[in-house]
């Protein structure tokens, strides 16, 4: 499936959740909805944010997880486990499905972002 129409379908997919905005990074995509980012998609294949709990789940119905291995770098050849796990085969056929898992994500990408300490703004003048 050519990129633009792997993006449209995903963005069909998870209508149910609300507008889900596709941003390209790296070598894959991101998938947005209220400002988070919640799916990962690479090689034709979506990925979504888990936590421990999610993780547990997503493995009971076969699921895996993404595994980044840089290829230069401090990190050349390490796994890295960024968070995310491939959404279910039975999801792909079912926009319900796919919306159940999909709200799962996006409320462990929300308390993920949530948890993470502001910013400071810069007071230079």
């Amino acid at each position: 499936m050519a990129e633009g129409g792997f993006h449209e379908f995903v963005r069909e997919l998870f209508e149910g959740l609300g507008p889900v905005q596709i941003k390209r990074m790296f070598g894959g995509a991101g998938g947005y909805a209220d400002g988070v980012m919640f799916l990962l998609l690479g090689d034709n294949t979506i990925y979504i944010k888990a936590d421990d709990a999610l993780k547990a789940e997503l493995a009971e119905v076969g699921s895996g997880p993404f595994v980044w291995e840089p290829r230069s770098g401090p990190r050349a050849g390490e796994k890295v486990d960024l968070g995310y796990w491939r959404l279910p085969e039975s999801a792909l056929d079912d926009p319900d499905e796919a919306v159940e898992w999909g709200r799962k994500a996006l409320a462990v990408a929300k308390a993920k972002a949530a948890a993470k300490p502001k910013k400071k703004k810069s007071n230079r003048a």
